[in-house]
């Protein structure tokens, strides 16, 4: 019971934040987990990825319903792009584990790639002005493979890589990368499931943690995306910014408690 409290709690409030900045939650819910410590490395990899995948499906629901406004063609793009870069994701997570055998090995990796990725996202957020206003189906197809791939692997769902590189490449604002944030989560995350049911199966994992997992998600994703849409966009890039330093701080203590 002790275990599902603190899930439900560290899902709820990494699926709010997440839902608002379009970071996803999982992007703080891995390192959190890491932290704590209760599972292995894969199986906090799927718990994040339900997760993830659970808040996406109802925030973007949320949003549609405040009436933000998606283009349908770089939606599907972007959207096809992240579920093949998402299978490719989960097969290399899975190849790394199998080649080192050790947990600490590729959380040592996955941590690493995170800081630095983290540090050029927040870099970028406040003082990147470059933006390169890209257009076409093929564009939009191979930046989501590349996010989907890149979430996948580190098991947070994207969300602060994707607004990032949403922004630069597109010259999308903050609320449009967010919600085109999320979609990408949502079906960088189905791939990722869907290789999980047809390879190993859910069996392996303890499931009875989707029960604080899934309610958790739903409830974050929901309360966030209805904040998001009352928010300014000079507010959402603070919470955006504040959230990728608190990762930052988390995963480097992550990363010295491995390496100690």
């Amino acid at each position: 019971m002790k275990v599902i409290i603190i899930y439900f709690i560290t899902i709820f409030l990494s699926n709010t934040v997440g839902a608002i900045s379009g970071m996803g939650g999982g992007v703080i819910i891995k390192p959190v987990l890491d932290f704590i410590g209760l599972h292995s490395l894969s199986a906090i990899a799927f718990y994040s990825s339900v997760a993830v995948f659970t808040m996406s499906l109802s925030s973007t629901y949320k949003q549609i319903k405040s009436g933000i406004q998606i283009d349908l063609q770089q939606a599907l793009s972007i959207s096809l792009g992240s579920m093949i870069g998402g299978v490719i994701g989960d097969q290399l997570l899975a190849l790394l584990l199998e080649y080192f055998g050790s947990d600490d090995q590729v959380q040592i990796i996955q941590t690493i790639i995170m800081i630095i990725t983290l540090i050029l996202v927040l870099l970028y957020n406040q003082w990147g002005k470059k933006q390169y206003q890209l257009s076409g189906v093929a564009f939009y197809f191979l930046t989501g493979i590349s996010l989907g791939l890149l979430s996948t692997f580190l098991g947070i769902g994207g969300g602060p890589i994707n607004v990032a590189a949403l922004t630069l490449l597109f010259g999308m604002d903050i609320k449009q990368s967010t919600v085109y944030s999320i979609i990408t989560i949502f079906f960088s995350q189905i791939a990722k499931l869907t290789a999980i049911g047809l390879t190993t199966g859910f069996q392996v994992y303890d499931l009875s943690i989707l029960w604080a997992v899934i309610p958790a998600a739903l409830l974050g994703g929901y309360c966030g995306g209805l904040l998001s849409s009352k928010m300014e966009e000079q507010q959402v890039k603070k919470i955006y910014s504040a959230i990728v330093l608190l990762v930052l701080f988390i995963n480097g203590y992550n990363l010295f408690s491995v390496l100690s």
